[in-house]
């Protein structure tokens, strides 16, 4: 093996290592029916991740929607019960409108409205987990 390639080699997984690539999961009704977010660091000195939503309700249809990228430091995503089969996605200013009847997207919102469910954000690890919201209190 040639010295250029051999180098190649054994610097490859050091370029990878650190960076970000994974996927949280919000269940709607079981593992058929669920909104999935991963977020993909290309390069590990980038301080941006590309995001995208998986909507899915099998077997009738699933689609992956991009979110566009976000700063690693902004990654904390809201999301939102907007209606039957209708989900919000907010990040900072930006937010995404997601029905899963059929899997589409939907015209972003002006305002976000709706039901609390979680948060999609990275870890201490740098690892994406979904954090469902605290339940809300009864009424005294």
């Amino acid at each position: 093996m040639r010295l250029p390639h051999l180098l190649a080699s054994l610097l490859a997984p050091l370029l990878l290592a650190g960076c970000v690539d994974g996927s949280a999961t919000y269940y709607i009704n079981g593992n058929q029916h669920a909104l999935t977010v991963r977020a993909l660091q290309e390069y590990f000195w980038s301080k941006e991740v590309t995001l995208d939503v998986l909507a899915s309700r099998m077997p009738d249809c699933q689609r992956r929607i991009p979110l566009g990228k976000l700063p690693m430091a902004d990654v904390e995503i809201e999301l939102f019960e907007s209606g039957e089969n209708t989900y919000t996605l907010r990040a900072g200013d930006e937010a995404w409108r997601v029905e899963t009847a059929t899997c589409s997207e939907l015209e972003a919102p002006e305002q976000v409205t709706g039901k609390p469910l979680g948060l999609y954000h990275l870890d201490e690890n740098n690892k994406l987990v979904f954090e469902n919201a605290e339940p809300e209190a009864p009424p005294k």
